[in-house]
Order: C-alpha cells, then sequence, then structure tokens
C-alpha cells in the first residue's frame, strides 16, 4: 500500500524509547529517538506509513451505514455501536452482545468490500449468538459470499477469527 502523504522524520533526543507520529496537512511527521540506527527509522517510517494510510482507508466506509444495510438485508438486528478499531492486531472484528457494540479492525478496510461485509455480517451474527457453534455459523451462511471470504480471510492471516 503506498502512502498518501509525503514522510518527514525527526530524531529527538527527549525521545527515550516511542517513536510518535502525526499527520498534518498531507505529511506524516515522525518522531524517533536520536539513538535509533538507519535500520530502525526505515522500519518505523513504512510502520508508521502503513498504519496511517490504513486509517485513512477508513474514511471510505461509513460502517453504521453498511451495518444498517446488512442487518436488514440478512435478518440480523443492528448494532447499537459499530466503530473501526486500531488495536485488533490477532482478530477480523470483536462484538460485546451485552453492549451491542461491534469493533471492526482498521486492517479490514483495504480487503474488497465483500469481505469488509462478511465480517460485519460474522459480528451481527454474535449478536444472537455469542459462541461459534452451529446455530452460529448458520447464521453467517445467510450471507451468500460466507465461504469465499473466510477463505480470503485465512490466505491473509491463517485464522478466521
Amino acid at each position: 500500500m503506498t502512502a498518501p502523504f509525503r514522510v518527514e522524520v525527526t530524531r529527538s533526543k527527549k525521545r527515550k524509547r516511542s517513536v510518535g507520529a502525526q499527520l498534518v496537512g498531507d505529511t506524516l511527521r515522525i518522531a524517533i529517538p536520536s539513538w535509533m540506527s538507519t535500520d530502525d527509522e526505515e522500519h518505523w517510517v513504512g510502520e508508521m506509513s502503513r498504519r496511517f494510510a490504513r486509517k485513512q482507508s477508513t474514511d471510505r466506509i461509513d460502517l453504521t451505514e453498511r451495518a444498517a444495510t446488512l442487518a436488514r438485508r440478512h435478518r440480523f438486528d443492528r448494532p447499537a455501536e459499530i466503530r473501526w478499531s486500531d488495536d485488533m492486531t490477532s482478530r477480523w472484528g470483536s462484538c460485546t452482545p451485552s453492549t451491542a457494540t461491534i469493533r471492526i479492525s482498521t486492517r479490514v478496510a483495504a480487503f474488497p468490500d465483500w469481505v469488509i461485509d462478511y465480517v460485519i455480517v460474522h459480528e451481527l451474527a454474535h449478536l444472537h449468538v455469542p459462541g461459534h457453534g452451529a446455530d452460529f455459523w448458520s447464521l453467517v451462511q445467510r450471507y451468500p459470499r460466507s465461504e469465499r471470504a473466510i477463505g480470503y480471510l485465512m490466505a491473509k492471516s491463517g485464522d478466521v477469527d
């Protein structure tokens, strides 16, 4: 994924261990500790560029509207809240049935729309069934591309949850 912004790196003696990044206009300003090597700098420029590009790609999708459409189409309850989450690194989404809250990993935003829809449907199904038993999977199968989307996600991570 190519970053849609310029990158500007500053080395700081005040920074001891952490790396900071901020998008200002079309410039990603990355602050790194002054002791870091060129390889460390290259790693963090790549990492922060990926994170910010991924975050920007979420802007094209209105999760609330998308979830409402999918819930209506596939006969699910609507969530009380659905939002993007930057800190989900081992899951594509999560659902808290007690509060009807769904979080979707920003990593999913770069995937094809039919895969994003599957992840939303998967989490909508959890509003009805908390676990991953047969009754849950029969609900997920309401989405016609679920099997294909599961294969796509497995290829991306080796794990479907």
